[in-house]
Order: structure tokens, then C-alpha cells, then sequence
């Protein structure tokens, strides 16, 4: 439970305005008895000078006892917790209020009362208060002069013991009592403020946790639900969190799934691969093992025909581990092209030549539709003609003997089309989506000599000319095979 936002949250909430409650009500304690001072000593500022102006409390540098017993009885009728000191220009007691024997000073400091007699003073000043040997206390005090000669001072003590018993009950007082009261109930209520807003505010945070452990325990497989409420684009923090959550969740399914194909992918191509070597490896170690155990007993011509198949085998092998080679390379994501300008319209013709050998041997018609207007694209050069020859070998290998192969260029406003045409048994509807794959080859083809990679390496080197290749084909009628590159 501790471990909660929510709770953590509201946790620090309580102990800041715990804090800031009992900051402000020690402060509020601690300073009520200085202003209630204060205000004591404000409105009493001028009860010293009143009295001294009404009455002659010296005379001839002598106390005037009469005039003192006057002051000390209407005072005490008017406020019993005023105490009244005469004092000399040194500070020390000529006469006072007070009952004998509870005075324990002498002499106060009269550095407070000149203090206090500066016009331009208006704070609080404490002066000595003649019952106590440590205690300081609120005042109102004047100077008391004959014929224009300073005698001494009036010192008035506006709190008493009386008045330090009053601070005590103001301490425990019903007042008191209600202000605290008054200030819980405000923490109760900002607290229980707090738990609703932060709960509103942190329902969005758990509703995140709990979507992003659900991921965690689908083993990042499975889409998150509530998700999609989070849009980062006009929120808050918590939105734009969410937002990217979720666009990471959706990239590490899309890579999770890639990653599961790819390695299918490469247990089928390990399969495919295993045995299209198996085929070719048992050929050539049959006949050559034919050869060893037997020699003497085969006539001269029937080692030849032995050593020829051998010899087929083996480059059947060697061609293909080095399309295996050459599709992986094509498949790196560091691979590189190496773009020039050049006549797609020489490099056709070029590439026919080259097979036109190859398919007056087997009776098949093999032409070129060249256009004369210019033909120059940029691109790898190498890889295009690769393109080329996998297409053109294909339709080759494909078209039944008397057939035709036609290979033609079609010129648009940007693009160059290059197609490939042959009269042969065409695909199935169903084989189209997998011609171009590794390996694949349709079932009725299987005994054609073949790898089944060519279709894919055509492909991935049209890819990475950010261009495809297109298929149309008819069974028993023909296929095409076209692909474009701009101009």
C-alpha cells in the first residue's frame, strides 16, 4: 500500500500542512504574548506623561509622598495590574506601589526608558521589572523635571504578576482552544481536498502502471487495453507518457512479430537450404564414390558421363552458395549502392546477347523491343543487370521448347519500364504472393534445375532502388515480369 503513488503522495501532503499547522501555531503562541504587549504599551504610551503633568511628584528634589499615595490609589482603582515606580536620574527606587518586601530590585537599567522616550521609536521595548531579577516587562514611563532640571522618572510596570497570570490563562483560554480547533478542522478538510485531487490526478498514473504490467506479463506481445485514451498531442505529462507508451508498445509488437517471422524464416531457410544441399551432395558423392570403387570396370565414355554429372552437381552447389552469399549481402542493412548513369537500352540488349545461345538450344524466339528515344537512368549498373539476367533466365528455363521470350523497354514522362515476356506455362494465382520468396518453387517446377533464390535477390535489389516488381501471369498463356526506374 505504501508503495503507491497515491499514497506516498498524500503522505508528504499530511506532513507538509502538519508541518505548516503546528509551524503556525507555535508561531501564533509564541508571538501573542508579544503583541498583546505591544498593543499593552501603545495604548499606554502616554499614561507616564499624563500623570506627571497632573501631579508634582517632586518637590525640591524631594518625593511629594502625597502626590505619589494619589497616584498609587487611582491607578490601582482604575487597573490593579499597574504597578508605579519613582526613580532618581541614576535608576535607582525612591518609592513604589508594590507591597514591602516583594520588590527585588533597586535599580533599573535606564537605557530602555530613554529608549522609549525616543519620539522616533515604534516598536516594542521591555524594561526591568523591579519584582524579578531576570524578568523583563512591558512600560510606559516619563521624565519628571523642576524648574527645567531633569529629578527622575516615573516608571509605570503595565503588567504585573497579576498580568502574568492572564498570559496563562490566555494560553488555555475557550478562544484558544476554538482558534486550534478552527485550524485542525482546515487541515482535515485540506487533507481530505488533497486525497480527492491527487487521486484524480495519479488515477491516470495507475491506470499506465497497470496497462504497462499487463505488456510485461504478455511478454510485450499483447496489445495494451485503455491505452488509446492517452493523447499526447493537447495533454499533460501523464498524457504525452502515454502516448509514448503506447507508440513503443505498438513499435515492440510490430519488432516482437518481425523478429518471430524472421525467425521462421530462417529455421525454413535452414530447412530449404539443408536440403537443396542434401540433393546435390548425395549426387556428386554417389557418382564419385561410383568412380573410385568401380573404375577399372567402366569403359572410358561412361567415366566421362560419370565425371560430367559429378561435375554438374557441383556447380549446382556453387551456384547456390553463392547466391546464398550474394542475398545476404543484398540483405545487410549497411549495403550499399553504387548509382551511375547508363543506357538501360544497351544494357538490354547486351544481356540478350548474352542468353541468345542459350535459347537457340532449346528452339525458343528471344527479342528485344528497344525504344530510340533515350533510355538513361542512374542506378547500380551491376545489380540492374543482375535483375535482368534472373528474369530473362527464368523465362528461359520456363517456356516450353518453340516458345518466345521478349524483353521491352517502355519510355514515360519520368520512369522507364523494363519488361519480360515469355510464352510458358505461367502461375498459379495462389504461387504469385510466394514466387519471391527464398526457396520457393512451384511444386510442377521442382525438377527444373534451379535454387529458387533468383526471383528473391531480384527482388531485394529493386528494393533497395526504392522500386518493386511487378507480376502478370496467365497458366497455359505466358507471364510478365516488369519493373520500373526513373529516367
Amino acid at each position: 500500500m505504501f508503495k503507491r503513488l497515491s499514497t506516498k503522495l498524500m503522505l508528504t501532503l499530511f506532513g507538509l500542512l502538519l508541518l505548516m499547522s503546528a509551524s503556525f501555531i507555535g508561531f501564533a503562541l509564541w508571538t501573542a504574548p508579544m503583541f498583546l504587549q505591544e498593543l499593552n504599551q501603545k495604548l499606554n504610551q502616554n499614561l507616564a506623561e499624563n500623570i506627571v503633568k497632573e501631579k508634582k511628584l517632586m518637590l525640591n528634589t524631594q518625593v511629594n509622598h502625597e502626590a505619589m499615595q494619589s497616584v498609587f490609589m487611582g491607578l490601582m482603582m482604575v487597573n490593579p495590574v499597574i504597578e508605579v515606580y519613582l526613580v532618581d536620574t541614576q535608576g535607582n527606587l525612591l518609592a513604589y506601589s508594590a507591597p514591602e518586601g516583594v520588590v527585588k530590585r533597586q535599580r533599573i537599567d535606564l537605557a530602555p526608558v530613554k529608549k522609549f522616550l525616543d519620539k522616533n521609536q515604534h516598536y516594542l521595548v521591555l524594561g526591568n521589572d523591579p519584582r524579578d531579577l531576570t524578568r523583563d516587562k512591558v512600560f510606559s514611563a516619563a521624565p519628571i523635571y523642576e524648574k527645567q532640571k531633569l529629578q527622575g522618572y516615573l516608571y509605570i510596570v503595565l503588567g504585573g504578576q497579576a498580568y502574568d497570570s492572564v498570559i496563562e490563562v490566555l494560553r488555555s483560554s475557550y478562544i484558544l482552544r476554538l482558534w486550534v480547533a478552527a485550524v485542525v478542522v482546515s487541515l482535515l478538510v485540506a487533507l481530505i481536498a488533497g486525497f480527492m485531487v491527487l487521486r484524480h490526478i495519479t488515477r491516470r498514473v495507475h491506470q499506465l502502471a497497470g496497462s504497462m504490467e499487463r505488456f510485461k506479463q504478455s511478454d510485450f506481445q499483447q496489445d495494451i487495453e485503455h491505452i488509446d485514451r492517452f493523447d499526447g498531442r493537447g495533454g499533460d505529462e501523464i498524457d504525452q507518457l502515454g502516448s509514448t507508451f503506447r507508440e513503443m508498445s505498438e513499435r515492440i509488437i510490430h519488432q516482437v512479430k518481425l523478429l518471430q517471422h524472421n525467425d521462421a524464416s530462417r529455421r525454413e531457410m535452414v530447412a530449404n537450404v539443408s536440403h537443396d544441399l542434401r540433393t546435390p551432395l548425395a549426387s556428386l558423392q554417389g557418382y564419385l564414390e561410383t568412380l573410385k570403387l568401380k573404375a577399372d570396370q567402366l569403359s572410358d565414355a561412361q567415366q566421362l558421363e560419370y565425371i560430367d554429372i559429378a561435375y554438374k552437381h557441383s556447380e549446382r552447389l556453387r551456384k547456390l552458395i553463392s547466391e546464398l552469399f550474394e542475398l545476404s549481402t543484398l540483405e545487410n542493412q549497411d549495403a550499399r549502392l553504387h548509382y551511375e548513369p547508363f543506357s538501360m537500352g544497351e544494357l538490354v540488349q547486351d544481356v540478350c546477347q548474352k542468353f541468345r545461345l542459350e535459347a537457340e538450344k532449346k528452339g525458343l524466339q528471344l527479342s528485344s523491343v528497344i525504344s530510340t528515344h533515350p533510355s538513361f537512368v542512374s542506378a547500380d549498373i551491376g545489380l540492374i543487370q543482375r535483375v535482368l539476367e534472373n528474369l530473362i533466365e527464368n523465362a528461359i528455363k520456363y517456356t516450353p521448347d518453340g516458345g518466345q521470350v521478349a524483353v521491352s523497354l517502355l519510355i514515360g514522362d519520368k520512369t522507364i519500364t523494363t519488361q519480360i515476356t515469355d510464352t510458358g506455362q505461367g502461375i498459379a494465382a495462389e504461387d504469385i504472393p510466394h514466387i519471391f520468396e527464398r526457396f520457393y518453387r512451384v511444386e510442377k517446377h521442382r525438377n527444373l534445375d534451379g535454387t529458387g533464390l533468383g526471383l528473391a535477390i531480384a527482388r531485394r535489389i529493386m528494393q533497395l532502388h526504392n522500386s518493386s516488381i511487378e507480376v502478370n501471369s496467365k497458366p497455359n498463356l505466358g507471364t510478365t515480369f516488369s519493373f520500373s526506374l526513373a529516367l
